[in-house]
């Protein structure tokens, strides 16, 4: 008997589980026996299969205030136009100005600083 879309199910609902677990702390416990009982069926299936080597599947937060590709362009464009060297929180805080936000919080600067830190390091 052939169990390779079983096995490819339940990989995925391995992976998904993985990223919940990551998400969601709060819920964490009943996740990871979820989680036990996919890995049990797996075993079932098949026997030397290592769950392991599963990695966990992340999830995708998009940007509310940039779309896919447009930090990058928004931030390069601050850096053209400025007078003064920039470290990555100024460019930040330029590109928060640039679409209105006047009193960003902590998580989305967080973020934004981060993806300027990552876009400064690359250049």
């Amino acid at each position: 008997m052939d169990h390779k879309p079983a096995l490819y199910a339940l990989l995925r609902l391995h992976a998904e589980i993985g990223g919940k677990i990551k998400d969601n702390k709060t819920q964490a416990l009943k996740l990871i026996q979820d989680m036990k009982h996919v890995e049990a069926v797996l075993h079932m299936l098949e026997p030397g299969f290592n769950a392991r080597t599963i990695a966990p599947k992340r999830r995708n937060n998009p940007n509310p205030l940039f779309k896919r590709g447009h930090v990058i362009r928004a931030a390069i464009d601050v850096l053209r136009t400025a007078t003064a060297p920039m470290s990555a929180e100024d460019v930040a805080m330029a590109l928060f100005q640039s679409k209105g936000v006047k009193a960003p919080t902590m998580a989305e600067t967080h973020r934004l600083y981060g993806r300027c830190q990552r876009i400064a390091s690359e250049q």
